[in-house]
């Protein structure tokens, strides 16, 4: 959790009244000339530092420096303990965009977990290291993948009110591949696995070991690793085997699963250590021991059986404090001041594209849904997309943002078919496609009266 007085200037930071800190000299951050990692051109220039909570920055400007700055904002949220080279495969993969003329700034942020606000602060420190660094940049970009996008939604929400010269922080925001429902509902296919776990195995906990909450991803105190979360799963379904050579009780389990989580089979075993780690960090360092999630109301469908299936699910209420922390921490309210555009890949089973739904449904209600641009492409990789696609974003973002037209999926595009012969992958954009709704996705949490009544 962050300190009290983390808290009070985040407060003030939050409602514009704690003034930008004087800009300081690159060796402030510690910040010196350094190795790039390797793989990117010798033209590319990197230098490393450390902020004042202690979370090591990485910088790279190419030597055909246009001026422009992007700070990334890796997914997750990891829980390995960050160190000097956390962030050099964030670089690695932003290398189109160092190829294009960007300078590049990340943060390893100052700990390992959840907290999406704490990231923010994070990132924004990033940036002002990197003004340090490079001088001011003519345009600012904060970029959030996957978990990052959360923080970067929030970030572009809480933390850019204009300084003393009338600049933003942040000029605009580049989404990819965001969990931009909200962590209040994000996680809700994993607490119906987690749930429909126990029914369908029974034994994550097992009948041995000390019983909670499944919502709170572990007892408190307990450690597992990702392969002793993974054998379990693999003994009850038999996933690794080959159909025809797992057990009835096996093959039944596995459908049980997927249809009670509407999370296709094959991604089933990354959710669930996810709904374990994820989840225990929140709980036991968040939101003290309670959990802001819950299967109350989910009518579950599809399963061998739904009516025994319902009848033995664990049914756990959230707890309302715990989900209103998780809430104002992490969930956007959609009041944006600069251009957005996502870019998010329909198949992708890690993040639902539905979340996209989610997020422009956010922007509606808040009146800034002419600050969103959102860009659909026919691919499902989680952690990459094509990547011809990301120069193309960017620069329909970029020129956006510095007074041209609003993009569309459609000049997308046509970016994207130009830069073909520089960089690999296809353009496979959806000009219009349109995500379902949230809930048509993920069990709803509403009681089934005002499901009814919607």
């Amino acid at each position: 959790m962050i300190a009290a007085a983390g808290r009070l200037a985040l407060a003030l930071l939050c409602a514009g009244a704690l003034a930008a800190p004087a800009s300081r000299p690159a060796e402030a951050f510690g910040a010196l000339p350094a190795a790039c990692p390797p793989g990117l051109p010798a033209s590319v220039s990197c230098w490393r530092g450390e902020d004042d909570n202690g979370a090591h920055l990485l910088f790279a400007r190419p030597a055909n420096w246009s001026g422009r700055l992007l700070v990334h904002i890796h997914g997750g949220p990891r829980m390995a303990r960050p160190g000097p080279h956390t962030s050099d495969e964030d670089l690695l993969n932003s290398a189109e965009f160092l190829r294009e003329g960007w300078a590049f700034a990340a943060t390893s942020r100052r700990r390992a977990g959840f907290g999406v606000l704490r990231a923010a602060e994070d990132a924004e420190q990033a940036r002002r290291a990197a003004v340090a660094v490079f001088g001011q940049p003519r345009l600012t970009v904060l970029r959030g993948q996957s978990w990052g996008a959360n923080v970067a939604a929030r970030a572009i929400e809480v933390m850019n009110e204009p300084g003393p010269d009338g600049r933003r922080p942040w000029d605009a925001a580049l989404l990819t591949n965001g969990v931009l429902a909200g962590p209040s509902r994000a996680y809700d296919m994993r607490v119906d696995l987690r749930a429909a776990f126990q029914v369908a195995c029974g034994t994550h906990p097992a009948r041995s070991e000390p019983q909670y909450a499944v919502t709170l991803g572990l007892a408190r105190g307990s450690r597992m690793t990702r392969e002793q979360v993974i054998s379990r799963y693999l003994a009850c379904t038999g996933a690794d085997l080959a159909p025809e050579a797992r057990t009835d009780s096996q093959r039944r389990a596995l459908a049980d699963l997927a249809a009670a989580s509407r999370i296709p089979e094959w991604a089933i075993p990354g959710h669930l250590w996810w709904a374990t780690q994820v989840f225990a960090d929140i709980a036991w360092n968040m939101t003290e021991g309670r959990s802001p999630f819950g299967n109350e109301h989910v009518r579950y469908r599809g399963t061998s059986d739904d009516a025994a299936f319902n009848a033995r699910v664990p049914r756990i209420r959230a707890d309302p404090e715990a989900l209103a922390r998780l809430s104002a921490d992490g969930d956007p309210t959609g009041r944006v001041t600069v251009p957005v555009l996502s870019l998010h890949g329909i198949g992708d089973a890690t993040v639902f594209v539905e979340h996209q739904a989610a997020y422009r449904a956010t922007l509606e209600r808040a009146g800034t849904a002419d600050r969103l641009v959102q860009v659909f492409v026919d691919e499902e990789d989680h952690q990459k997309l094509s990547p011809v696609l990301y120069p193309a974003a960017l620069a329909a973002l970029a020129a956006w943002a510095e007074g041209g037209e609003r993009p569309t999926p459609g000049s997308v595009q046509t970016r994207c078919l130009t830069l073909q012969w520089v960089y690999p992958g296809a353009c496979r954009i959806l000009a219009d496609y349109v995500p379902q709704p949230w809930e048509e996705r993920v069990n709803p949490r509403r009681p089934p009266a005002a499901i009814a009544g919607r």
